[in-house]
């Protein structure tokens, strides 16, 4: 999405839709009333915005197109877990120097950020506690450096499927900075049952990562099955 929102193919109620998401308070607004998606597929933003449905790697990608249209770059970034659990997606945007998050998810507390985080560290780490698994084991090890989703505008990925494989492949691709060391991961505590009640508070169970089961060949990707 550019200034003319998904590249001239939104009907006219779309585009009053598009043009009434003015912040990242907004967007995240309306992602959180959009239906979480379990299925294996992908939507490009076009599609999230017709459908009304998303998961995090959908919600990610609609929030940085959506971003775009307000002035910043569409960036995402990607929380990456140890192997029991999935990935998370977020979409970026920095103001007055700080960094802020937009984000779709099952997990009540891994959605929005307000521009608070003074680098990338920052803001991922306020993730940290509320990021565990069914079996509250807190997973978030590490994340990738941010990807900047313009260098996809000749595939028109704000309005076909097709380029988010290529955009999750590129994903994969990003260099992970560690957040936690080894000795601090053996050292971990589960979270605590009134933190798993409220984090899963809404959840669809559907889409759920279980630890015991392999993730979605689809959407794997090597990046758990983007369902957080």
């Amino acid at each position: 999405m550019k200034a003319d929102p998904i590249g001239g193919a939104l009907t006219r109620s779309e585009q009053r839709m598009i043009a009434s998401l003015t912040s990242p308070a907004n967007i995240q607004e309306f992602l959180d009333k959009t239906s979480y998606s379990t299925e294996d597929i992908y939507r490009c933003p076009l599609r999230v915005l017709r459908e009304r449905r998303a998961h995090c790697f959908d919600g990610a990608v609609f929030a940085a197109a959506a971003l775009r249209t307000i002035g910043f770059p569409p960036l995402v970034l990607e929380l990456v877990p140890n192997e029991r659990d999935d990935d998370h997606l977020l979409a970026l945007y920095k103001r007055e120097g700080f960094w802020g998050a937009v984000a779709k998810s099952n997990f009540v507390g891994l959605r929005f950020r307000e521009p608070v985080f003074r680098n990338l560290r920052e803001l991922v780490l306020s993730y940290f506690e509320q990021f565990f698994n069914v079996a509250g084991e807190k997973t978030l090890r590490a994340y990738a450096l941010p990807l900047d989703l313009t260098r996809f505008d000749l595939l028109e990925w704000t309005v076909k499927d097709g380029p988010m494989d290529l955009i999750a492949e590129a994903l994969d691709r990003k260099r992970r900075i560690s957040i936690i060391t080894h000795q601090a991961v053996r050292q971990l505590s589960l979270a605590d049952e009134r933190s798993r009640k409220a984090g899963l508070l809404g959840a669809d169970k559907a889409g759920l990562f279980n630890p015991s089961r392999p993730s979605s060949p689809l959407l794997s990707k090597g990046r758990g099955n983007a369902f957080r």
